[in-house]
């Protein structure tokens, strides 16, 4: 199931004698006569993919930070309006005094006035108008309590009237007193609300600021999601031209793999993606390409570096952001993480055995000789790979 690159045959070969140089020069012309897998191209494709997705996650956690802080700015808002709703109910309340208080002040200028006139009116006839003199009054009166009635009465009248008119002038003081009150507290009420709507207004730009940022942010990454996926594209037409162009015929009866590599002795050729043919690794990852060309995978086939084995595939495909867990489907990616270097498998379809869950796969190289082969297995111990 393993893999190396193709760094280590050259390495290996350029250690030996005269005759092992010979038989590289007759390698490579071999590898010249079929597509070049061309890892350059491949791993210029993956680091400007990796470093876009980099750039995502990276903005995607200043927007999660700015999701944070414009809740704060969210809740200060809501708060300071909480404020706001409530002095202005004050200031309501306090308006309403205020108008009574202006009625009722009002109301006594006007029983001044007219207790006033009263008082007027009897000082004028008392006093004014011809009173009659003691002698007159004694001669008119039937005795002299009657004389004294009558002046007691007007006395009487007299002091009611300037109680009345002290009781009112004091009244109107007061209820001025209360109005100076209620104007003062209703200034300082205003002056309060100019505040908390000054600040209300500054959470809200701040708010509005924050929101713009996100919504910059998250059209950068949108952005990026648009140069990540022309790009799998741009990488999957070539991976194409150079894997499954005309002068790469699949065979049907071995999953569709190229010809070309599995005539070839195990391990002699290198495929699309650095890894040596007739491994598990590299038919599943031919399987990947097929199924993304044929719109049943999200995920192209990655170029991973000519590193292949199947125990690495599941880390380096959650690097990628490509799912992976423990649930079989159809046309995922099964691994096996035992023994030296795993087994990659691709998933045809998804059954039971004995009453236990089973998948059916296609697979390389579970014999350890370079041969295809299909089967049913248990998924006990496996993960897979949603590409």
């Amino acid at each position: 199931m393993r893999s190396p690159t193709k760094n280590k045959i050259f390495t290996t070969v350029a250690a030996a004698g005269r005759y092992t140089r010979v038989l590289l020069i007759l390698i490579v012309l071999a590898l010249s006569r079929i597509p070049s897998s061309q890892p350059v191209y491949a791993d210029q494709f993956d680091q400007q993919i990796q470093g876009l997705q980099q750039q995502n996650i990276q903005t995607q956690t200043t927007v999660s930070q700015l999701a944070e802080q414009a809740t704060s700015y969210q809740d200060a808002v809501n708060r300071l309006q909480a404020q706001v709703d409530q002095v202005e109910q004050q200031i309501a309340q306090n308006e309403n005094a205020q108008a009574d208080l202006q009625k009722q002040i009002v109301d006594a200028q006007t029983e001044l006035a007219k207790q006033r006139l009263v008082l007027g009116q009897i000082i004028k006839m008392m006093f004014i108008d011809g009173e009659p003199t003691v002698l007159e009054e004694l001669a008119t009166s039937k005795n002299l309590s009657d004389f004294v009635d009558k002046k007691a009465y007007r006395s009487v009248v007299q002091k009611k009237l300037q109680i009345t008119v002290q009781l009112v002038a004091k009244l109107q003081a007061t209820l001025a007193a209360q109005k100076a009150e209620v104007d003062q507290l209703l200034k300082n009420e205003h002056s309060q609300q100019a505040q908390i709507d000054a600040n209300r207004a500054e959470q809200a730009k701040l708010l509005a600021y924050n929101q713009s940022q996100q919504a910059d942010y998250g059209q950068e990454i949108q952005a990026n999601q648009s140069k990540i996926a022309d790009l799998r594209h741009q990488q999957a037409a070539l991976i194409s031209r150079y894997q499954v162009g005309g002068t790469l015929s699949g065979d049907p009866n071995h999953g569709g793999y190229p010809r070309v590599w599995d005539n070839a002795g195990q391990d002699s050729l290198l495929d699309s993606w650095g890894m040596f043919n007739r491994e598990c690794v590299s038919y599943t990852a031919f399987k990947v390409h097929q199924d993304y060309l044929a719109g049943k995978d999200t995920h192209d086939m990655p170029y991973w570096g000519g590193s292949g084995d199947a125990k690495q595939w599941p880390a380096n495909a959650r690097a990628a952001g490509i799912p992976v867990d423990s649930n079989p489907t159809v046309n995922s990616i099964a691994i096996s993480t035992a023994g030296t270097w795993g087994h990659s498998m691709h998933v045809e379809s998804i059954g039971t055995m004995n009453g236990q869950s089973a998948i059916y796969v296609s697979q390389y190289n579970t014999d350890f000789a370079g041969h295809y082969s299909e089967g049913w297995r248990y998924t006990t111990g496996l993960v897979f790979i949603h590409f």
